[in-house]
């Protein structure tokens, strides 16, 4: 199982992508997005058109043929939910995008909300943790902070697009990035074509 976190930073697009894709792999997927990441959905994803009350709106609204079946949704402030103990099996935590200010909470230990607490979690339990940190130009705060989280054992997949692939449309990025973090999970997928691979 895995948990995936939206914050409020711009980039909202990569997690409900890697969603979409875990989904379609068949993998079962927890999603916590914040108040603020709900606000950028709608913005960023259906120009404040639609203000999705759930992950799975979002999902059927961008129509990506997914089953919803393996998706659940915590309230981020709902630390009676299983995710938020130690004793719950999940393989990884992705936080995607993760704004600066969760950045700086998990680099802290300082776990106040359902996602950061999950993020603890992972840390302390030797689980997979990825961060996606949106944010540019980075000041020294941040910096810091991404080492400390990286020394602490999370992966740090900045959203840095490759052009080796020769992207044409916004969407070949985003595919990128969602597929730099799959493949950090072990999860196959045919987002990009690697290098050296035949078209």
């Amino acid at each position: 199982m895995y948990i995936v976190g939206i914050t409020g930073a711009s980039g909202s697009i990569i997690g409900v992508r890697l969603i979409e894709e875990l989904l379609r792999a068949g993998k079962e997927v927890t999603a916590i997005v914040t108040d603020t990441a709900r606000n950028v959905i709608s913005h960023e994803l259906f120009r404040g058109e639609f203000s999705p009350a759930s992950v799975a709106e979002v999902i059927e609204r961008r129509g990506a043929g997914v089953s919803r079946e393996l998706l659940a949704e915590e309230h981020n402030n709902n630390f009676f939910s299983p995710a938020a103990s130690g004793s719950n099996r999940f393989d990884a935590v992705i936080i995607a995008p993760c704004s600066m200010k969760t950045l700086a909470a998990v680099a802290s230990g300082y776990a106040d909300t359902l996602m950061t607490r999950v993020v603890d979690i992972a840390l302390k339990e030797k689980r997979q943790a990825i961060l996606v940190p949106r944010e540019t130009p980075l000041n020294r705060i941040h910096l810091e902070n991404l080492l400390r989280a990286k020394d602490a054992g999370a992966d740090i997949v900045p959203p840095m697009p490759a052009f080796y692939t020769n992207p044409e449309t916004v969407d070949d990025i985003i595919n990128f990035i969602v597929g730099k973090v799959l493949s950090l999970l072990n999860v196959e997928h045919s987002l990009f074509r690697k290098w050296g691979q035949d078209d």
